[in-house]
């Protein structure tokens, strides 16, 4: 059994941040028909469609992760009956998601005001840059403006090499993340209240909500932080350091985490009495941070990972994508799928980290243009061979 089974989503979203938080309703079970327009079916289907090394039988990567086990319904919303199509699929749906700009669900008569008078039931959720209110809600965002315009950009990075993005794209995932528990908290009200309601997640919100408590430190302080690269403001050594292969992270954290480390390392420099405790290690943060960094270049990064487990020294090597994606505990956490393609072939990708005790993980194909406009359409909307052709006709449906 899938936990959210039991609920129909239909899917407007596009791009990224919007698909990843639909991605993860569907991971957990949800029924999601992804509405399309006719014709090339949504604009990420195109992004690198026809890139030999990062697309199957004509699916860039994109659109094959983020799309699994969805159902494709081709709707011309701008059709008077492609609309009326949408509002009877709206009475039998639960969730409507889209991350549109603001004001686009108005323009189109989708939005939640109109589908609510449609189905009460019906819990909507926009994904947008800035959110759906504010003098700034009709800004464009894409993910790097939102890493930028959120804050954490100014503490990635360093003095000399100025601010730096993440290299996940934390901005469109963060929106679509947010929305995705913002659904899951109207479906629970629901069952209070027997009533649905609109969810208005920014990629903005979410990322200034990710500060956290960075951002108290600042209303506490006043001080505006910068960024230190993979160093950390308290504790030392908290870095990454070069060795004969790998870079290797320590996350010297506490007092003993030091002895332990400066036993292992053998350094006499590194023992001294006055770094029993942390203020004097920071105090002489670049010394140290020197030293270990020359020691830890003596070695290989696997070795000193075998010395650093034997003394549980928090470490960690930094993996590149073929070290992680074939990393024994990732695998047998079940974090590599196989999903396979529509017209044949499959491809390994992520695979859902919500892990309940009592929901059955399930990755089926993503969708090829309209596949199931015909069967969503006859199933939910009671729709005959005769009434397909002349909505087909119509320019309706695709």
């Amino acid at each position: 059994m899938q936990a959210l089974s039991d609920l129909v989503m239909l899917d407007l979203t596009h791009m990224l941040s919007g698909p990843y938080g639909a991605m993860m309703l569907t991971d957990l079970g949800v029924q999601a028909i992804k509405i399309e327009p006719p014709g090339r079916g949504e604009g990420t289907r195109s992004l690198q469609a026809t890139d030999p090394n990062n697309s199957l039988n004509g699916m860039g990567s994109y659109f094959l992760t983020l799309n699994r086990s969805k159902k494709s319904v081709c709707l011309d919303l701008k059709n008077e009956e492609g609309l009326a199509l949408f509002y009877e699929l709206v009475k039998k749906a639960d969730i409507v998601m889209d991350n549109f700009s603001a004001g686009v669900t108005e323009r189109l008569k989708i939005d939640h005001k109109t589908l609510s008078a449609i189905n009460p039931r019906i819990i909507t959720c926009t994904v947008t840059g800035f959110g759906e209110t504010g003098p700034d809600n009709k800004r464009p965002s894409f993910d790097m403006v939102a890493q930028a315009t959120g804050g954490g950009m100014s503490i990635t990075g360093s003095p000399e090499g100025g601010p730096m993005r993440a290299g996940i794209p934390i901005g469109d995932l963060g929106g679509g993340i947010m929305g995705c528990i913002g659904i899951l908290a109207a479906v629970h009200q629901r069952t209070i209240t027997d009533k649905g309601q609109h969810v208005d997640s920014s990629m903005l919100d979410a990322q200034v909500s990710m500060l956290n408590y960075m951002a108290t430190m600042y209303f506490l302080s006043g001080e505006n932080p910068f960024g230190i690269a993979n160093s950390h403001f308290v504790h030392v050594p908290y870095n990454a350091y070069p060795t004969k292969t790998r870079h290797l992270v320590l996350a010297i954290i506490t007092d003993n985490f030091y002895h332990s480390l400066a036993e292992m390392l053998g350094d006499k420099d590194l023992q001294k009495e006055e770094y029993k405790t942390q203020p004097p290690r920071l105090r002489d943060k670049a010394f140290i941070d020197g030293r270990v960094r020359e020691l830890l270049a003596k070695e290989t990064c696997e070795h000193w990972m075998k010395k650093l487990r034997a003394a549980r020294i928090p470490h960690a090597p930094v993996n590149d994508f073929e070290h992680i994606l074939n990393d024994p505990q990732v695998r047998s956490r079940d974090m590599i799928v196989s999903v396979d393609h529509p017209e044949g072939g499959s491809v390994e990708m992520p695979g859902n980290p919500i892990k309940l005790s009592d929901h059955e993980d399930s990755y089926g194909p993503p969708p090829l243009v309209g596949q199931h406009t015909d069967e969503i359409l006859a199933e939910m909307c009671g729709k005959n061979a005769d009434d397909l052709a002349r909505l087909r006709e119509a320019g309706a449906i695709g």
